[in-house]
């Protein structure tokens, strides 16, 4: 069993497309999955088909942690096809500043989370595009970190700087978090820029750098306005293609 946050310090990063489609793929191939909303704008939530905003949220489970409470976190999971999810909502936002004078608050989600751990194969956690007290409670409570980008320069500094992050994290707040990979998303290799920014990465990270790319797409896109995951709207499409092969990869690298 694993805890996987996909985070990165850059927005329109494909993180949430990566999130419910690498997963997706994961539950085809017969593992249990948890996916986490953790972006106060609830990207993850909405592309799953929950348009109204459910209740409860991670946000009460949060708050009510914060006061010392552990509440049952699973009056929070919803079905998401074949997947649980536990949901996120717009007042997700006010967590970050209610968090800053809790004693211990760094460890919330992984009090939360403690309980059920073991009811799956996998966990994802969607992170927000900053590094605030919601990304550092994934961090800690995640055994890897999963960094989806494009192959341009913007979110290449993006990277360094939440490398800068996660060094920190795992100095001082968790020593068992590691790097599992970068994923470059919307790459279309006849774009000289792709392939430049492609090889700048391989050479700062190596073998970390996932040799599956997500190419462009429509068809996640579409998906994901009709509240369903790539598999579930259309399994021969090149972003079902390469999500499968994504997934092949992300076991080779997690075992």
């Amino acid at each position: 069993m694993s805890t996987i946050s996909i985070a990165i310090q850059k927005g329109g990063s494909g993180k949430t497309t990566t999130t419910m489609n690498l997963a997706a793929a994961l539950q085809q191939m017969g593992n249990k999955i948890l996916l986490i909303d953790l972006d106060p704008q609830a990207n993850l939530t909405q592309a799953l088909g929950f348009l109204d905003e459910p209740n409860p949220t991670i946000y009460e489970m949060l708050r009510d942690a914060s006061m010392g409470e552990i509440p049952d976190i699973n009056k929070a999971i919803l079905q998401a096809g074949e997947m649980d999810l536990i949901p996120a909502a717009l007042d997700l936002a006010t967590a970050e500043l209610e968090l800053v004078s809790v004693y211990g608050r760094e460890k919330l989600l992984t009090k939360l989370l403690a309980p059920i751990k073991k009811q799956y194969d996998y966990i994802f956690i969607d992170c927000p595009p900053a590094i605030g007290m919601l990304t550092v409670n994934a961090l800690v409570a995640s055994d890897y970190v999963l960094m989806p980008l494009q192959a341009e320069y913007l979110p290449l500094k993006g990277v360094h700087a939440f490398m800068q992050t996660f060094r920190k994290i795992r100095n001082q707040l968790n020593e068992n978090l590691n790097v599992l990979g970068f994923v470059l998303t919307k790459y279309n290799q006849r774009k000289n820029m792709n392939k430049s920014i492609l090889k700048r990465l391989q050479d700062d990270y190596g073998n970390k750098v996932f040799e599956t790319r997500i190419r462009e797409n429509i068809a996640l896109a579409t998906a994901q306005e009709k509240g369903v995951d790539i598999y579930r709207h259309d399994k021969t499409s090149n972003g079902a293609i390469d999500y499968l092969k994504l997934a092949n990869e992300f076991l080779i690298k997690i075992e």
